[in-house]
């Protein structure tokens, strides 16, 4: 799951970068948490909440099944 999640991210990234962040994969627990750190101009971003939830999270789960939620660490 983790390589598929990966993937994921990488499709994500280039937007990310674009406005001076990025993403990073921490952990994936056994029930299907992704843990993701925000880096850059998302880590301090006060829409960070929003381009979690609404971007990565929404992604990873409609791509991946298995994912439950994502949260940032």
């Amino acid at each position: 799951m983790r390589e598929r999640v990966e993937e994921v991210l990488n499709q994500i990234r280039p937007a990310l970068q674009q406005d001076g962040g990025d993403v990073e994969l921490v952990d994936i627990t056994a029930d299907g948490v992704v843990q993701v750190r925000l880096v850059g101009a998302c880590g301090g971003c006060d829409m960070a909440y929003m381009t979690l939830k609404s971007g990565i999270e929404q992604q990873l789960m409609e791509q991946i099944p298995e994912v439950r939620e994502v949260v940032s660490v």
